[in-house]
């Protein structure tokens, strides 16, 4: 099957199952992106992708051939923990931000799909250079403030790891939301409960999340990042809030992994390419649906 973009005019898809169609495909597509390279990060890419194509076909506001810098007049995202970029580059590649052959240079000499996304390239779709744990929150509040300044009735989304919360910044930015009110910023924690050393109770425990978020002044939801009608319900209650004076925060549930079964639940998938006996018995798993981009 020749590989496609999602038409413009599609770009806001209602069906549950076509979101589950596209991220079907961009699974696949993360898999044989680090595997082409023998390096990436699969595992939080995998547990993400339901939430990306959430995000990208049915929740925020965004013209991909219009794209900007300044999102002035449509929502803006931030991914904080770069290094899933994978997951982000198909997304934004099947919403029409670049076509998704370029996916086949992911991670190469010269490519504007850096292992961490980066700017100095001019990938539409990018505002950020992240990847440096602990800074997108940070970057997003600056950008929310500058919407409320403009009177842009649009909104900011961020995504972080969980294990990235144990970077002070993050909370140093979630002290500054709060303080100015920043209710048109919605943060989401990926809580897979896992980092590249291990689980986060190992390593570094982060306690009641709901509470220290609380405790910062913010409204805290909670939502499994698999279950789509879940996704589409608590980002629309997330959205609702606004006018309400707090910055959002979602704690979302997912698997690292998820979609293969020797991968799924597991740290060690967190920077590890698949060898090609297992991108095979992966891809077995998963239903190509829009077309693997060339090899």
């Amino acid at each position: 099957m020749e590989a496609t973009e999602i038409s413009p005019t599609m770009s806001h898809v209602s069906d549950v199952n076509e979101l589950k169609r596209i991220a079907s495909q961009v699974r696949r597509d993360i898999l044989r992106m680090v595997h082409a390279v023998n390096s990436g990060h699969p595992g939080g890419s995998l547990g993400c992708t339901d939430f990306f194509v959430s995000m990208y076909f049915n929740i925020m506001k965004h013209d991909p051939k219009a794209f900007n810098m300044t999102a002035k007049g449509e929502d803006a995202f931030f991914l904080s923990n770069g290094h899933i970029s994978p997951v982000w580059y198909s997304t934004l590649a099947h919403s029409g931000y670049f076509p998704v052959t370029e996916l086949n240079t992911f991670r190469k000499l010269n490519s504007r799909l850096q292992g961490h996304p980066a700017t100095e390239e001019g990938l539409p779709g990018i505002r950020i250079a992240s990847g440096s744990l602990g800074q997108g929150l940070s970057v997003a509040c600056g950008m929310a403030q500058a919407k409320i300044i403009d009177k842009d009735e649009n909104t900011v989304y961020t995504l972080h790891g969980d294990g990235e919360l144990q970077e002070g910044q993050i909370w140093e930015a979630a002290m500054y939301a709060a303080h100015y009110k920043l209710d048109n910023l919605i943060a989401t924690v990926d809580c897979n409960g896992r980092q590249i050393d291990g689980d986060l109770e190992d390593v570094m425990s982060l306690g009641d999340l709901g509470a220290k978020w609380k405790a910062f002044g913010w409204t805290v939801l909670e939502m499994n990042g698999h279950d789509y009608d879940q996704i589409l319900s608590t980002m629309a209650k997330a959205k609702s809030l606004r006018g309400q004076g707090k910055p959002i925060v979602i704690l979302m549930t997912t698997e690292m992994g998820e979609g293969v079964d020797f991968m799924v639940g597991s740290h060690k998938w967190h920077g590890v390419a698949p060898n090609d006996e297992q991108l095979a018995s992966a891809l077995s798993q998963i239903k190509e649906t829009l077309g693997d981009y060339p090899a």
